[in-house]
């Protein structure tokens, strides 16, 4: 049976996890298994079900939420006495200030009752330095927004669950079909997803996630140095998404201000020099946590780029980047993207999409 935990909030540009354990199970190699580009945490979470450590590291807030929280997770009794505790000391905080479109939307998007209660937690919530907050975060980033006309167990009115719509585009869509946001009692919806997720028992390994940049991820995780044999990932593609205008909800509910025109500072690049300047950058930053030996996968796609473009630009990079001598497993693996974030919300007919799977061995 899939593991609760892994779908404990989901958004776009995510690799399955049989796709880790595929290549988990291919390696030689025992050490520990990283993700510089982590995302929702599959790979790190996925390695310790397979009893291996695990590390990750992102720039996104969300990312890092999200991860932490599955990779090393509080009991189940410490998450139920925190949201007791919540609960029973729950205050509305005052209204904050906003410009009139964030206002609108607001009142749009939550119940007020709703809003009062999702606003408390946003401030009561100290998930960069408690396990059993960042829990209960990552279970709100998971039920903020979502298709509420289908589950009871989203705060939001009607939205897609990947995520985060434009204020005024939700605003007008939602006056446009005579859509209300429903009321819903968060701290009900909390303890049903406690209840839900721990059905299946975490794994007893424990990993760890940094909240940085891969280009500087030695310097966040300096105790791993020489310690990665597995690198498994799936770096941001090239002008396909924006991922902070894309979780600017989650981002706010993580303290940030709610902007949803975000600037593009997560790795996305519309400029092929620059991305392959940024991969490359990102490979040195990770290089010194490369054990003698390792194994690097990669999963990569773009628009913009050939199958054979991307494999002779990583293999540049990784062997540039690390002045090991760097070989291949094979000539990559191409599938089809059956569910891109474009075609999900273009209602046309979708656009031919493909991905490669790239196995490199460093020595």
């Amino acid at each position: 049976m899939r593991h609760r935990f892994h779908s404990i909030c989901p958004y776009f540009a995510m690799f399955p996890e049989a796709f880790v354990e595929k290549h988990l199970a291919a390696s030689r190699f025992s050490g520990v298994v990283f993700d510089p580009f982590c995302g929702r945490g599959t790979t790190v979470f996925e390695a310790l079900l397979n009893g291996r450590q695990a590390a990750g590291c992102d720039l996104s807030p969300v990312a890092v939420c999200i991860t932490g929280a599955k990779c090393d997770p509080p009991a189940r009794e410490e998450i139920c006495f925190r949201l007791d505790e919540l609960e029973s000391s729950l205050s509305i905080p005052s209204p904050p200030f906003l410009s009139d479109e964030m206002v609108k939307f607001f009142a749009a998007c939550f119940h007020a009752d709703t809003y009062g209660e999702v606003r408390f937690l946003r401030a009561s919530l100290d998930w960069r330095n408690s396990r059993v907050d960042r829990f209960i975060a990552a279970l709100c980033l998971g039920a903020l927004h979502g298709e509420s006309h289908r589950s009871p167990n989203y705060f939001s009115n009607r939205m897609p669950r990947t995520i985060s719509t434009k204020p005024a585009y939700s605003v007008r869509w939602w006056d446009m079909h005579g859509y209300v946001a429903p009321r819903r009692c968060v701290f009900a919806i909390l303890r049903y997803l406690v209840d839900f997720r721990f059905r299946t028992l975490p794994p007893k390994e424990r990993g760890e996630v940094a909240e940085s940049d891969a280009r500087t991820a030695f310097l966040a995780l300096p105790h791993l140095e020489g310690k990665v044999t597995d690198i498994i990932t799936s770096p941001p593609y090239l002008d396909t998404t924006n991922y902070r205008e894309d979780q600017w909800l989650r981002l706010w509910f993580l303290g940030e201000d709610p902007h949803s025109n975000q600037a593009r500072d997560d790795g996305r690049h519309c400029n092929k020099t620059l991305y392959w300047r940024f991969l490359r950058a990102a490979w040195e930053g990770v290089s010194p946590l490369l054990a003698q030996q390792a194994r690097i996968v990669v999963r990569i796609g773009g628009r913009k780029l050939s199958k054979e473009e991307m494999f002779a630009n990583l293999l540049e990079s990784i062997a540039g980047a690390t002045g090991r001598h760097v070989t291949t497993a094979d000539d990559g693996v191409t599938t089809p993207v059956r569910r891109t974030q474009a075609n999900s919300f273009r209602g046309t007919k979708a656009s031919a999409t493909v991905e490669h799977d790239f196995c490199f061995l460093v020595k």
